[in-house]
């Protein structure tokens, strides 16, 4: 079978966002900004941390001063959630039936790849990822669908036999970009906040190899 099943991390595999949103407030704060959670849920979940910056700052943060920010509140995230990795209901009964079942899978996310070392290495997922790509390693941010597209490429699967995994707004339109099937985790937007997806679910206990199948044929 070559067929693969890519997953965006944050909201998708873990539901990090709340903790996110805990090390923006702290790093902000710090500044003297106080953002509301609203401001968050529209300005956050989903984007880069250059778009999330720029926005907050109103100015645009790029070059060594991104990096520098970045690192910042990356480190604070990371000492903030590395006592409370736990993924989202059902997610690794799923994630290990996808490979018995012969298909291929990958990660693709807007973090950095420390954030991914933390997640994927306390779940122990990064002997069955056939692609590991975080931000550092692309040039175009989502929903630009290169970072899909290199793990298509990186997986030796067609686009369109792949089948992403996405939360936000910015990552559904990557993947549907990549021209690639797309199921929406409904872990913090409701349906009706995001482009139109091939299949919905809350958690992992609403999906199966089976139907990723039927998603491919459809």
């Amino acid at each position: 079978m070559n067929k693969a099943v890519i997953f965006d991390m944050d909201g998708v595999i873990c539901h990090t966002n709340p903790f996110h949103s805990i090390a923006f407030q702290q790093f902000f704060a710090k500044r003297n900004l106080q953002p509301t959670e609203e401001e968050f849920a529209e300005h956050m979940y989903g984007k880069s941390n250059s778009y999330i910056m720029s926005h907050f700052f109103e100015r645009k943060i790029e070059g060594n001063e991104l990096l520098e920010l970045e690192d910042e509140k990356e480190s604070l995230f990371r000492e903030i959630y590395q006592h409370h990795v736990d993924p989202i209901g059902w997610f690794l009964e799923f994630f290990h039936q996808l490979h018995e079942n012969g298909f291929k899978t990958g990660v693709a996310t807007s973090a950095p790849m420390a954030n991914l070392e933390l997640i994927a290495g306390k779940l122990d997922l990064f002997p069955y990822f056939g692609s590991v790509l975080a931000s550092e390693n692309v040039t175009k941010h989502k929903p630009d669908p290169e970072v899909y597209l290199k793990s298509a490429e990186n997986l030796k699967v067609n686009p369109k036999d792949c089948v992403v995994f996405e939360d936000s707004f910015s990552g559904i339109t990557a993947g549907l970009n990549a021209g690639m099937k797309v199921v929406a985790v409904l872990s913090s937007h409701t349906k009706e906040e995001l482009p139109e997806s091939h299949f919905y679910i809350k958690d992992y206990s609403e999906i199966s190899p089976a139907t990723v199948n039927e998603i491919l044929c459809n």
